[in-house]
């Protein structure tokens, strides 16, 4: 898997995941929104801790900086 998660993107996902785990776990979400918070939190974890994302592959984006070389 090559990175296309760059430093920015990870702490912006892991910041909102760790938000939407919170609104799962804390019951202020009750049915289906807890379990769509709850989800979408720990796939943004895991995205930012893997430096890689399914989705931006298929998209083609890539938010990591490239090194230039000399």
């Amino acid at each position: 898997m090559k990175k296309n998660v760059g430093t920015g993107d990870r702490f912006l996902r892991v910041m909102i995941g760790v938000i939407a785990l919170i609104l799962g776990l804390s019951g202020m979400l009750d049915g289906t929104m807890k379990w769509v918070a709850l989800g979408a939190g720990i796939m943004m974890v895991v995205t930012a801790s893997l430096e890689f994302c399914p989705l931006y592959t298929f998209l083609g984006i890539n938010t990591c900086k490239v090194k230039s070389k000399k």
